[in-house]
């Protein structure tokens, strides 16, 4: 007597094996997916740094005034088969991707320059670029790079920040899938908060600017006057890009009433008023004991110098001679986009 499965058994049998496939499959072809987008783009990023290197040794890496002009130098030393103005930068990449852990919507057309990748303002604009290699990327260059030509370790990763798109212009144009990043710290608009229509950034700390340094470029930064060696309020306005992108001293009134939770603009100290922790997590200042401040655009008062600040202890928006612009406990709002 012959046996055989039945009908049913093959129908069952066939049902847990359709079962299993489409548990395991999507598994399967995602971890392929990611395991080829880090592939490649571990491949990209070393043929760019060989590339850099090159430019390096010859002396060709610093120098540019322009984007443009140190893309058209790159192509020399990795293959670049188009580049796009700042202003047709969707030419070259995908307008739409999704960046951060919510999948934040971007829009590449308002990706301008090095504030969009969360760099200080490098005075250059974004560049599109197409690689040969079918990587699509929007690249900034920072004037202020240097290059040593005898030191064959030294790649000049830092002269840039790059968006790169390792699938072009293919789907899911996602952070950490397809979407990579080379000295990116943020994407977008810088725009945390708005004060009276008025955008302004995350707070920052700039680095301290020398005597010599603010001298150089306080007719271009609007400052008036500069005093000491380690100046970081002039630093603070050199990262905002100028007295006029500062926080005014009655912007800051208006934010401290949203820090201490109350109804109308502080000025003057009232020590009975509590910092409402939620506010200072939402707008990125510090929670803790210690003193902080936050510069404002004000800068002197006849012959003495004043800053209008807001302590950590109590509050007291207004002038405060007891902070210099050598205290490195100050942050800056900057005037954003």
């Amino acid at each position: 007597m012959k046996k055989a499965f039945t009908l049913a058994e093959v129908l069952i049998t066939l049902t847990i094996i359709g079962i299993v496939a489409a548990l395991t499959i999507p598994t399967i072809v995602k971890n392929y997916q990611e395991r080829t987008w880090t592939t490649a783009s571990i491949t990209f990023e070393r043929k760019l740094e060989e590339a850099l290197k090159s430019m390096n040794a010859q002396e060709t890496l610093a120098g540019y005034t322009t984007t443009k002009d140190f893309v058209h130098e790159l192509s020399k030393h990795i293959k670049i088969t188009k580049i796009c103005e700042n202003n047709k930068l969707t030419s070259c990449f995908s307008n739409k991707i999704y960046w951060g852990s919510n999948k934040e919507e971007i829009y590449i057309s308002k990706i301008k320059n090095s504030k969009n990748f969360g760099q200080e303002d490098w005075g250059t604009e974004n560049i599109g670029i197409q690689f040969s290699n079918g990587v699509n990327g929007i690249l900034a260059y920072n004037p202020a790079c240097t290059q040593d030509p005898f030191n064959n370790q030294y790649t000049g990763i830092n002269c840039i920040a790059l968006l790169y798109d390792i699938s072009g212009f293919k789907t899911p144009n996602t952070q950490a899938k397809d979407l990579r990043a080379i000295n990116i710290i943020s994407l977008g608009s810088n725009c945390l908060f708005e004060l009276d229509g008025v955008c302004f950034t995350a707070p920052v700390k700039g680095k301290a600017m020398s005597y010599e340094e603010c001298e150089q470029q306080k007719t271009e930064l609007g400052i008036k006057e500069c005093y000491c060696d380690t100046d970081y309020w002039a630093g603070a306005v050199k990262f905002c890009g100028g007295i006029d992108k500062m926080m005014s001293v009655e912007q800051l009134a208006k934010l401290a009433s949203k820090l201490y939770h109350t109804d109308e603009p502080i000025t003057g100290n009232n020590y009975n008023l509590t910092l409402d922790k939620d506010a200072l997590s939402y707008y990125g200042l510090p929670d803790n004991r210690s003193s902080w401040y936050i510069w404002t655009n004000k800068e002197h008062d006849e012959d003495q110098v004043y800053y209008s600040v807001l302590l950590s202890h109590g509050v007291g928006v207004g002038n405060d001679t007891s902070l210099k612009r050598d205290n490195g406990s100050g942050y800056a709002f900057c005037v954003g986009y």
